[in-house]
């Protein structure tokens, strides 16, 4: 009898979920359409030419959001004070953009002040520090355009930083900022240097030094601020009052022992950084959790490329189509990483967050790049995203947050 009523029990239960009809996603292929890319920031950069009106239209596989009662507005998030929205350009510099922004909202909330710190500050020196290792490892070190979130401590400490107001890195008739020529023209410099075997350190980074002069102009060795001559450290250390040796990398990824530091094997990554706390994916998410609530922002970094990613809402989600949200798992994460589905590309500032009626957590993301802006740029939600719980634990794969922030996590660490 018992044996029974029991089966009866499960059919009810299983009957009863079976009743609740899962959400199954749809798709799309739209053409190539231009975006805020090309009509804004291409034209500033004076790069349109035949190339760019003759190109290929291609299409691209995109996730049905179409009737989705989607959270992309502003106004339903708590966020943290950060300063609006800025354009990265022509150039690929999210790295920087995304953790700097992070930085002037750590110092908002250490400080109370609002500050604009330099970007391209910090590019010029992080470009110089490739040079150096390319040279140094007689050309077996990559030099590229891209970066990681924790370069940017690591120049504030050799470096220090400067306001926006101070160096720009901007032309004075332009106003997106764009490195392609500049890039173009060190990379070859330093392909030659191999190819001719001509090393000289001091010799080569002053013609590193001298290329970045001439496209984005020569940063500050010291400069007045409130009436004051102080140099670059003296103002990290006095002003923004940043301690760069407070901000950990947290990074989830299998493929790495637990609770141990290692190394995030990215090609950005091109110093080969080993200090990645890399924890559990149910502790990555849980730090993402209770951070943002208790006032910590992060800057953070993953793929964006991806079916459910659209540039129409402006929201991430992961599609029934590539995975259920029950089967999002370690696994998951750590299978598409390693089969580069999913890749280090895109790096952004996690700046708030919404539980909707269902229960379920989105967060807020300020973005740099073109793709946040191809809605109407007067709205509060121009240079935005708006990222599901599941896209996060999917598809991102680590950030920078202040070590107060994940103590209880640190303890864990051996050392």
């Amino acid at each position: 009898m018992k044996k029974l009523s029991l089966l009866l029990l499960l059919l009810v239960v299983c009957g009863f979920s079976y009743s609740q009809k899962p959400r199954k996603d749809k798709a799309f292929f739209k053409e190539y359409e231009p975006g805020y890319y090309q009509k804004s920031i291409l034209k500033d950069v004076r790069m349109v030419d035949k190339m760019h009106e003759e190109k290929k239209v291609d299409k691209h596989f995109f996730m049905d959001q179409s009737g989705m009662n989607l959270p992309n507005k502003i106004d339903f998030y708590t966020s943290v004070w950060h300063n609006p929205t800025i354009s990265q350009g022509n150039a690929g510099t999210c790295w920087c953009f995304s953790t700097t922004s992070f930085y002037e909202s750590e110092v908002y909330r250490l400080t109370k002040q609002k500050v604009k710190i330099s970007e391209i500050y910090t590019v010029y020196w992080e470009y110089v520090e490739k040079a150096r290792r390319f040279i140094q490892k007689r050309g077996n070190s990559l030099f590229s355009q891209g970066s990681e979130g924790n370069a940017v401590a690591r120049i504030f400490k050799m470096y220090g930083a400067v306001p926006e107001s101070v160096y720009n890195g901007l032309p004075k008739d332009r106003k997106f900022h764009t490195h392609d020529k500049m890039f173009k023209e060190m990379s070859s410099y330093l392909k030659n240097l191999k190819k001719t075997n001509a090393w000289n350190e001091k010799v080569n980074l002053a013609t590193i030094k001298a290329i970045m002069n001439h496209y984005i102009g020569e940063p500050p060795v010291e400069f007045d601020y409130n009436g004051k001559t102080i140099t670059p450290k003296e103002y990290l250390k006095d002003i923004l009052k940043i301690n760069p040796d407070d901000y950990v990398e947290i990074l989830s990824y299998m493929q790495e022992p637990y609770w141990q530091k290692v190394e995030y094997k990215v090609e950005d990554n091109w110093w080969h950084s080993k200090d990645y706390y890399n924890v559990p994916l149910d502790d990555f998410m849980n730090i993402v959790h209770n951070a943002i609530r208790k006032g910590y922002s992060m800057s953070i970094g993953g793929d964006v490329s991806e079916a459910g990613f659209s540039r129409k809402t402006n929201v991430a989600l992961i599609p029934t189509f590539d995975i259920r949200s029950e089967d999002i798992d370690e696994c998951a994460r750590q299978f598409r990483f390693s089969n580069h589905t999913t890749t280090d590309d895109h790096g952004m500032h996690l700046v708030g967050y919404y539980t909707d009626k269902e229960g379920n957590d989105w967060y807020l993301i300020k973005d740099s790049s073109s793709g946040s802006r191809n809605n109407d740029e007067t709205a509060p939600e121009f240079g935005y995203y708006f990222f599901s719980k599941d896209y996060i634990k999917l598809k991102m794969m680590g950030f920078t947050i202040h070590k107060d922030a994940v103590k209880k996590y640190l303890k864990k660490f051996k050392d």
